[in-house]
This record gives structure tokens, C-alpha cells and sequence, in this order.
């Protein structure tokens, strides 16, 4: 629908959002004041079922399907309509915070709570999506239950994965009574948005609210394995040495200057470094390591990894040490839809808030609806860019600005009355 760029939403209640916040990092709290909840443990359960309870206070209709994503739906004047969804995730990592995810949620939910206590009815129905594993902490692969809505992965696969004890996703499921009955995906969004922390320190380092993101950067990764020979530190001199961990000293100082020459977008991180056989005094005779590339487009992503194979083909060609590259993870570099990044921003102008364009360097549920709908994110900054942390931290006042985003856009993207205007109110 197009709206009048004076149009005037109704504002969220801050206060209420912060609660709710505080309320549900309860379940899992840790003692240095962040959550530990891991995917579909019944404290993820109790979280699920919270949140599912104030939904249903609000006369939503709630449904869980087969991989245990849980849709809160509040019914338009058109039902027949494809939704306008927003969402994220409530599992978090084993020291994980009070927002990621958690906000994108609940800021949904306080959307439906103010048109529910103003009264206003949109023509689309509205759904609230609860994703299952996004972190992947738990369970691989990450991302899991937008993965299988989107039909990046089946849900067979999914269900079959397995946790450190040897608990498989059915399993799990069924022990918290979350196997839903209806079918993963196969039906139409209209819409679906995302608020979330930034999760870095762009939006505060400008002093913006609003993070305006465009899309989400391509990934590859890849597991590096370098051979050499172990020998004593003392009588083999420096010349003649096969060191397995000096090459891949390197190889980390490659995997920082590849991307440092495609900047502003481009990410290269070494996280992982194992090294055989770990003694004080032998020369590293084998080394396990990774590197993670990232990028905005596909040409400076496939650029990176023909340059980290040329650099990998250098230390082979020195002699001394073997090398075995293997990619093991890619995703496609994602943009978001324009129309929907649009609505975004006239919710932006109209509330008078501070917003610029941002990319994700992470991966978001929304990456995965992007593939099988229009999709959007809001960011909203996070303290000192931190995330994936207890002491993940933000803003009330820009989780409330970030949720009044997301109420404007969703009312737009909604549709309205023949005739004018977006809303109605409910007689």
C-alpha cells in the first residue's frame, strides 16, 4: 500500500518492552547477568511457552510446525492474505545476553500489544515467528528452523542432527513438546522484518539509532590443515626446520591482508588454531586451523578465496610444509528488499530519528526469509558492539526507537482501508 510520508504511527510502550525484556532473561540467567538457554532444553521451553502465553493474551492464534518454529498469528480484516511477519530467535549462546535475538522477538510482540490496546486492525494478518536453534550452539547447522522453512536444508536432516550427548533434534522436540504438527514453509509471506542489536560497533561509533541494513555479507569457510615435521627445538637449526605452525602464522597474516584489501565490507578471521604436538620444545610438526571470509557481493567474496588459495599454494611451493584447503561452509552474500528497506526508512523520517545504511557481518533468521520472501532488518546499537556475551548490553531508548520502527513498517507493509489511510480502528 502506498501511504502518505506524513502518516503517523501509534508509539510503542517502552517501558512495557523493557519488561518483558527483563522478564524473559530470567529464564536462563547467569550470574554475571546475561542467559544461558540453549535450543529446545525446557528452559528454552519455559521461554517458548512464556512468550506463547502473552501472545494468546493478546487473542493470538499459535501454531508450532514440524521443526518447532512457533507462529503467533493476529488475525487481518483480509485472513485470506499472505502475513506480514516479524521475528527472531530466543535461544542464545552458552554465554549469551539479554537482546540478541530476544529483542526482535519481543519487540514483535509489542507491535501486536499496541495495536491490540489502540485498537487498530490491519487488513493482513500479522504473525510473530519463534526460530528454532538460530544459534546453533546446540545443534548444527546454525539457523536451523528459518533454514528449513526456507528449504536450505530438509527437515529431515535437521531432525536428524545431534548435540554432544547424542540427543537428536526429534528427540528434543518431542522431550519439550514442540514437534508441531504443521508443515515446515510451503506457504506465502508478504513481509517479514527483523529487528535485532547490531551486534557490533558501527551504529554507536556514529552516533545513529537506526541501522538502515542492506543485506548480509557472503560467507566462506574453510578448515586448513598444514603438515610439516616435528623435531627437538634445540639441535635442529632454524634453516632446516619443516614448521608447521610458522607457515600457518603466516596464513593468518593473508587471511588479515585479504581482507583489508577489500575493504570497507570484507571480513577475514582466523578463530581456530590447533597445533601438534603442542610441547614446549618441539617444533610443530602439523597445525588445524580456520579461516572465515566475508564479504558484500559475490565477486569480492569469490576474489577473496582465489587470493587465501594462492596464498596457500605459496607455502606449498616453499617445501617445507604440505597444505589442504577445504571449504566447508558458503552462504550467498544476501540483499534485502528494497520496497521493504523503504518502509523502514519513512518510519525513520517520520519518527525523527538518526539512521544510516549498515551491512550484517553476522547471520540472521532473516537471511534465510530473504530467500523465499521479502525480507528486511532494523538494527539498533548494542554497548561497545558487544554480543554473543553476558554482558551484552543496550539502550532502552533505542530498543524502544528500533520497535516503533518496526511498528510503522509493519503497518505499512499490512495494507489499510479502501479509500486512505493504513488503519482502522476495531469498532
Amino acid at each position: 500500500m502506498n501511504l502518505p510520508a506524513t502518516f503517523a504511527a501509534p508509539r510503542v510502550n517502552g517501558a512495557r518492552l523493557w519488561d518483558s525484556l527483563m522478564t524473559l532473561a530470567r529464564i536462563g540467567a547467569t550470574r554475571k547477568g546475561g542467559v544461558c538457554r540453549l535450543a529446545l532444553t525446557d528452559l528454552d521451553r519455559q521461554a517458548r511457552e512464556l512468550v506463547m502465553q502473552w501472545a494468546r493474551e493478546l487473542g493470538c492464534g499459535v501454531r508450532i510446525d514440524a521443526i518447532g518454529n512457533i507462529f503467533m498469528r493476529r488475525a487481518g480484516r483480509r485472513d485470506d492474505l499472505p502475513p506480514v511477519m516479524a521475528g527472531s530467535h530466543i535461544d542464545t549462546q552458552p554465554t549469551g545476553g539479554k537482546f540478541d535475538g530476544n529483542y526482535g522477538v519481543l519487540a514483535a510482540i509489542e507491535v501486536l500489544r499496541t495495536l491490540t490496546e489502540q485498537g487498530i486492525q490491519t487488513d493482513a494478518p500479522l504473525e510473530v515467528a519463534i526460530w528454532t536453534n538460530e544459534e546453533g550452539s546446540r545443534f548444527v547447522p546454525v539457523m536451523m528452523g528459518s533454514g528449513v522453512f526456507a528449504r536450505a536444508f530438509t527437515l529431515e536432516h535437521a531432525l536428524a542432527q545431534q548435540d554432544r550427548d547424542g540427543i537428536s533434534v526429534a528427540q528434543a522436540l518431542a522431550a519439550i513438546g514442540h514437534a508441531g504438527a504443521q508443515a515446515v514453509g510451503g506457504r506465502a509471506v508478504a513481509a517479514y522484518f527483523e529487528a535485532h542489536i547490531e551486534q557490533g560497533p558501527v551504529l554507536e561509533a556514529a552516533d545513529t539509532v537506526i541501522g538502515l541494513v542492506q543485506g548480509a555479507l557472503g560467507q566462506r569457510w574453510y578448515d586448513i590443515t598444514l603438515t610439516g615435521m616435528e623435531a627437538h627445538a634445540g639441535p635442529t637449526p632454524m634453516g632446516l626446520r619443516q614448521d608447521a605452525l610458522l607457515a600457518a602464522a603466516g596464513l593468518v597474516r593473508e587471511v588479515n591482508r585479504i581482507a583489508l584489501e577489500h575493504a570497507p565490507h570484507a571480513r577475514g578471521t582466523v578463530g581456530c588454531l590447533d597445533t601438534y604436538p603442542n610441547s614446549r620444545n618441539v617444533i610443530p610438526g602439523s597445525v588445524r586451523m580456520t579461516a572465515d571470509l566475508r564479504a558484500a557481493d559475490d565477486a569480492t567474496l569469490d576474489a577473496m578465496a582465489v587470493a587465501l588459495h594462492a596464498a596457500c599454494a605459496s607455502v606449498r611451493q616453499s617445501g617445507a610444509v604440505q597444505v589442504d584447503v577445504k571449504e566447508v561452509v558458503y552462504f550467498p552474500p544476501q540483499r534485502f528488499d528494497a520496497a521493504l528497506i523503504g518502509h523502514i526508512a519513512e518510519g525513520v523520517r517520520a519518527l525523527g530519528l538518526s539512521a544510516m545504511d549498515v551491512v550484517s557481518g553476522a547471520g540472521h533468521d532473516a537471511v534465510y526469509l530473504a530467500r523465499v520472501a521479502p525480507a528486511a532488518m532494523i538494527f539498533v546499537p548494542c554497548k561497545d558492539g558487544i554480543s554473543h556475551n553476558e554482558i551484552e548490553d543496550a539502550r532502552p531508548d533505542h530498543l524502544e526507537a528500533g520497535c516503533n520502527v518496526l511498528l510503522h513498517a509493519m503497518l505499512r507493509a499490512a495494507g489499510g482501508i479502501p479509500g486512505g489511510g493504513l488503519q482502522e480502528r476495531a469498532a
